[in-house]
């Protein structure tokens, strides 16, 4: 079965998902933030098939999530470093460790975000950059964009979709 292109979708998701939503690039994002740049260090700690591992780098570079910068002519090998594109795929890592932390590690959390100096643990939520409050409640609201399709408008109530969990279904006053 052919998978379906979210690449010409309007919604941000989709179009998210079509550059980083196989798990593969996922964790070969989450590894290039641990340090990792090359083909070799990848493989061993993903345990993926060299041939799966090439398309999945290739696609994040094609991407523009990752470069490609030689680091031997003889024989010729790459190293991958994170783009500026790539560096900002962090907060969403962020987000998903705290969450598979929140709600699948039964057995306790294998990997924490913490202050480097006093090591307190830190939870992370998304704010709003200019003001520094966090998007939550009922101050903020998602709304259709200027370049949102009929059927995007459609999805999203004329006065916003809260961004309060208590007030998900509808609109905000």
């Amino acid at each position: 079965m052919q998978r379906k292109s979210f690449g010409s979708m309007s919604c941000p998701i989709a179009r998210s998902l079509e550059r980083v939503g196989e798990w593969w690039n996922i964790l070969i994002l989450r590894d290039a933030f641990a340090g990792l740049s090359r083909f070799d260090e990848f493989q061993k700690s993903l345990g993926i098939a060299p041939t799966m591992l090439t398309r999945r780098l290739n696609g994040l570079v094609e991407a523009g999530l990752l470069e490609r910068h030689p680091y031997s002519e003889r024989p010729l090998r790459h190293e991958y470093r994170l783009t500026e594109r790539g560096v900002d795929f962090q907060p969403v890592l962020l987000a998903m460790l705290a969450w598979g932390n929140r709600h699948f590690a039964p057995e306790g959390e294998s990997i924490m975000i913490v202050d480097r100096k006093t090591r307190e643990r830190a939870t992370p939520v998304l704010v709003d950059r200019a003001s520094g409050r966090p998007l939550i409640g009922p101050d903020y609201v998602v709304v259709a964009g200027p370049a949102a399709t009929e059927a995007g408008r459609q999805r999203i109530p004329p006065g916003g979709r809260s961004l309060d969990p208590a007030r998900r279904s509808g609109a905000s006053a």
